[in-house]
């Protein structure tokens, strides 16, 4: 196999691992925004961080997930390692990264949105990392029967 050139089960968990470090590190900054809000905001921050874990889980990363896993498992042939995404999913990496330290670094936005919003899209990003790991165990199984 040619160097840099990997399986569908390493791109698989390649793909795991980044979406699982990228929303770790979202949750994170959520749940450090959360710590400096008064417990009454905290309650409806709570509600705020499900509603934008729902819309972002069933409008984009679990379609995301199942998008990519489908094109991943259809190649016949070892591919290069950065091919765990498409050119279209690293443009939006890009932007969605480019916007999240913007909205910090320029404090574009209250701690309070940075709380339930950070924290909401991480977990759904977390899930989806989540996600391409089950299909990577699932895909190595596979393989050895």
């Amino acid at each position: 196999m040619k160097i840099g050139f990997v399986g569908k089960e390493a791109l698989l968990g390649i793909a795991g691992a980044v979406w699982c470090i990228a929303g770790f590190n979202i949750v994170r900054l959520g749940i450090l925004a959360y710590l400096e809000q008064s417990w009454p905001l905290i309650m409806l921050l709570v509600a705020g961080s499900i509603a934008v874990f729902a819309v972002f889980w069933t409008k984009v990363f679990s379609k995301m997930l199942a998008k990519h896993v489908d094109r991943i498992l259809a190649y016949a042939d070892p591919q290069p390692f950065w091919r765990f995404f498409d050119r279209q999913a690293f443009i939006i990496m890009a932007i969605m990264m480019t916007v999240g330290i913007s909205l910090r670094a320029f404090s574009l936005v209250p701690s309070w949105f940075i709380a339930f919003f950070y924290t909401g899209l991480g977990v759904a990003l977390t899930g989806a990392g989540v996600g391409f790991l089950v299909e990577c165990v699932r895909a190595v199984g596979e393989r050895r029967a």
